[in-house]
C-alpha cells in the first residue's frame, strides 16, 4: 500500500468507529450532553495511555507542539459537544447531514492555511459524494434553525481539528495526540458534569463506555489517516459513516433503507472508487 491507500484504510476504520459511537450515544438515552461527552473522553484516555507507556513516549507531547495540541483539542472538543447537541435536539438525519460538512471544511481550511492544492477531479468526486449523501439522509430540515446552525458550527470546528492533525502528524505519535485530546477534554468537562450529574442505569453506563471505546477507535483511525495523506486525497471516504450507520441501524433498530438510500449508496461508492483509482495513478 502507498501512503494514500493507507490513509484511506485508516479513515474507513475511523468511520466504522464513529458510526458505532453514534449508535451507542443514541442508545444511552436522556443524559446531559456534557456527561455523554465526558464518558467518551474518560474511556478515550485508556487505550492511548497504554501505547504511550509501552513505547515510552511523552504523554503530553513536545513543548514546541503545545499550541497545536491545545488548538486541536479545543477545536475537537467544541466540535464533539456541538455534534452531540444536534443529535439530541434534531432529526437524526439532519444532524448526520450537517456533520458530513466537516470534510468540506477540512479541504477548504487545508487549502487556506496549509496551501494544499485541490485538483479538479478531487473536487468533482467530493461534490458527487455530497449529492449521494443527500439521497441517503434525505434531510427534512424540520428542526429549529438554531440547532441547525449549531450543527454547521460543529462541522466547522471538526474541520479545524482535522486541519491541525495534518501539521501534527509528523511531529507527534498518534496515540500522544489522542491521549492529549481526551485528557484535555476530561479536565475541561469535569467541573460542569460534577455540578449537574445525572444518575445512570447500568445499561446506560455500559452504552456510554462502548461509545467511548468506539470513539477512541475513530480518533485513532482519523489521526493516523491524516498522518498518511492530505485531507483532499482521502476526506471523501469519511462518507463511509453513512453506509456503516445504515447497516447498524438495520441491525439495531430494524430500519430498512428505501430506494433513494440505495441510490445514494451507489453514488457514494462510485465517487469513492473513482477517487481511489485516480489516487493510485499518481
Amino acid at each position: 500500500m502507498n501512503h494514500i491507500q493507507k490513509g484511506i484504510f485508516a479513515l474507513l476504520i475511523a468511520s466504522l468507529g464513529f458510526s458505532l459511537m453514534g449508535a451507542f450515544v443514541k442508545l444511552s438515552g436522556d443524559i446531559p450532553v456534557l456527561q455523554k461527552t465526558l464518558f467518551r473522553n474518560l474511556v478515550g484516555m485508556i487505550i492511548p495511555l497504554y501505547f504511550a507507556i509501552k513505547h515510552r513516549e511523552r504523554l503530553f507531547g513536545r513543548m514546541q507542539n503545545q499550541p497545536l495540541l491545545i488548538a486541536r483539542s479545543t477545536f475537537g472538543l467544541i466540535g464533539v459537544v456541538l455534534n452531540y447537541i444536534t443529535i439530541d435536539h434534531m432529526v437524526l438525519s439532519d444532524s448526520d447531514m450537517l456533520n458530513k460538512l466537516s470534510p468540506f471544511f477540512t479541504i477548504l481550511l487545508c487549502a487556506l492555511f496549509l496551501k494544499e492544492k485541490i485538483k479538479p477531479y478531487q473536487m468533482t468526486a467530493i461534490l458527487v459524494a455530497f449529492i449521494g449523501s443527500l439521497f441517503i439522509i434525505k434531510p427534512s430540515f424540520s428542526s429549529d434553525m438554531f440547532y441547525a446552525l449549531i450543527g454547521v458550527a460543529g462541522a466547522l470546528f471538526a474541520g479545524f481539528a482535522y486541519t491541525t492533525l495534518r501539521v501534527l502528524g509528523p511531529r507527534e505519535k498518534f496515540y500522544t495526540t489522542v491521549f492529549y485530546f481526551s485528557f484535555f477534554s476530561t479536565v475541561v468537562l469535569m467541573p460542569f458534569v460534577l455540578s449537574d450529574f445525572h444518575a445512570m442505569t447500568m445499561t446506560q453506563t455500559f452504552y456510554l463506555i462502548l461509545s467511548g471505546v468506539f470513539a477512541t477507535i475513530g480518533q485513532f483511525g482519523i489521526t493516523i489517516a491524516y498522518q498518511y495523506a492530505p485531507a483532499k486525497d482521502i476526506s471523501i471516504f469519511f462518507y463511509a459513516t453513512v453506509l456503516f450507520s445504515a447497516i447498524i441501524s438495520f441491525a439495531l433498530f430494524n430500519q430498512v433503507p428505501d430506494i433513494f438510500s440505495f441510490l445514494g449508496y451507489f453514488i457514494v461508492f462510485s465517487a469513492s472508487l473513482y477517487m481511489f483509482k485516480k489516487a493510485k495513478l499518481e
